[in-house]
């Protein structure tokens, strides 16, 4: 395609679904910025930490459920094109939410589908997602002629899900609106690879997390699998050429779109190891990086296990104090099997070329993850936890308290190393009595250091000592 930047943008209205997350807030930004006469990003949540910035910039934000059609009706009416990014499940305990998964992936899309058909809305650019066409096999290079995967070989309601409601978009494109004006919808579907960027939701913040924690014990695969990445810059661009693509009024195109009907899988054309990718990012925050590694076959063990055991906690996995499995069975062949596609078809037909590279995406990730960890409280890992605790917790027992349940065992322990009940005593008074100094000495240092953390500091010393002093410490010498 040949057409001006904001071709089909400036004096348009556009609705986002999903609106106020990463990719959505960055496309709603970037469709203010080309021109757009209004933008309304319709989501489930009230507020993120992005939608004071929409707010500034006049997006409409529009609180609502895809799974209610009258809240999709309320926010498309008077719409000229649709970006339906809303989903649910992609990973984590979202995973296990089968119902939940289909309401919004496949039911959300047909309110989608009903609304543009009903108030006469041309364009509408589905975000799916490469799990339609891969579900554990090896893909090189694929392309778009690869056929969807199996509906009841994928391993998660996500891909599977995203499948049904793809080829409902599909399968709508070129149909005339209920009010027989003669116009119709036209679709298409834009398939990224792994997002990453500044404030990205999903992936790194799991993977940071178990890193700080010591969690991130081994690497899944051999290291010659590839995957692709694409960076949230990038795919913005993609989605606003696709929606360029829908246009049925270009010279020598009028009632054909180039990209009516079609999918586009988008990336930042450089496939590499996931772990290798993540590298850079967790050795710039001092966290630890995998050494040993995990075949693909154990790692679908592991995330079998994870899957059954989370399955039995289904009625609280929304529940905040459940944590994020280690591995799911999915998320082993994301990262443990090479599939990465060409986005050639997207550069032919969309004018699509990623405008910025690995090296820049990942130094600008790396930047925000810093300031992050600068502003939040940092601390040791979970080992270090369960040290300091259970040591206290068993020193206590075994020097106060009379023999009754486990105490006489915590008592034979602690004799084991230090002789004599008295001896037992005096080193929990004087490592208590050095937790209550360090944590005090924290407090002052915080004030000074990290004021927006320091009751933090004080709780975290108190509980740990040493162990939670020492980052602290750190982060004063710079």
């Amino acid at each position: 395609m040949h057409l001006s930047e904001n071709e089909g943008i400036e004096g348009n209205t556009f609705v986002v679904t999903g609106g106020l997350g990463f990719v959505g807030s960055a496309l709603c930004l970037e469709l203010v910025r080309r021109g757009a006469r209004q933008v309304r990003a319709l989501d489930l949540r009230t507020t993120s930490p992005w939608s004071q910035p929409l707010i500034n910039r006049g997006v409409h934000c529009i609180q609502g459920d895809v799974v209610r059609k009258r809240d999709v009706d309320r926010a498309l009416r008077g719409a000229d094109c649709v970006f339906h990014l809303a989903s649910y499940g992609m990973s984590g305990k979202e995973m296990l939410q089968f119902g939940r998964v289909d309401e919004v992936n496949i039911n959300g899309t047909c309110h989608v589908l009903d609304a543009c058909l009903e108030y006469g809305i041309k364009r509408l650019v589905y975000v799916s997602t490469y799990n339609v066409v891969f579900g554990g096999k090896e893909i090189v290079n694929g392309n778009e002629a690869l056929p969807y995967f199996p509906l009841d070989d994928h391993v998660d309601p996500y891909g599977r899900s995203k499948s049904i409601a793809e080829q409902f978009v599909m399968k709508n494109n070129g149909r005339p609106f209920k009010k027989k004006d003669g116009n119709y919808l036209y679709t298409c579907a834009v398939r990224p690879a792994a997002i990453y960027g500044p404030g990205e939701e999903r992936h790194l913040p799991r993977i940071v997390s178990l890193a700080k924690l010591g969690l991130l014990p081994f690497k899944i695969g051999e290291t010659r699998v590839k995957t692709d990445w694409i960076y949230v810059d990038n795919l913005v661009l993609a989605l606003i050429l696709a929606s360029m693509g829908l246009l049925d009024d270009i010279p020598g195109k009028e009632r054909h779109p180039v990209a009516a009907g079609q999918p586009y899988f988008v990336s930042d054309g450089s496939p590499v190891n996931t772990f290798e990718f993540i590298q850079p990012l967790l050795r710039s925050l001092d966290y630890d990086l995998p050494k040993a590694s995990l075949s693909v076959s154990h790692a679908l063990r592991l995330g079998k296990i994870f899957w059954a055991v989370y399955t039995i906690l289904y009625p609280w996995l929304h529940r905040r104090w459940l944590p994020q499995p280690l591995i799911l069975p999915a998320e082993v062949y994301k990262v443990g099997v090479t599939h990465y596609f060409s986005y050639l078809k997207a550069k032919e037909e969309l004018g699509y070329v990623p405008m910025v590279t690995p090296r820049e995406g990942m130094s600008a990730t790396i930047s925000y993850w810093q300031e992050r960890k600068n502003e939040t409280l940092d601390g040791p890992s979970i080992y270090a936890w369960l040290f300091c605790v259970i040591g206290m917790s068993t020193l206590f027992c075994a020097a106060f308290l009379p023999d009754i349940g486990p105490v006489p065992l915590f008592r034979a322990i602690s004799l084991t190393f230090f002789r004599s009940m008295r001896t037992v005593r005096l080193v929990f008074l004087l490592s208590a009595a050095a937790h209550v100094v360090e944590a005090i000495y924290a407090w002052y240092l915080a004030k000074r250091v990290d004021p927006a953390n320091t009751r933090g500091w004080f709780w975290q010393t108190f509980a740990l000592g040493i162990f939670s002093l020492r980052f602290l410490l750190k982060r004063a010498r710079k």
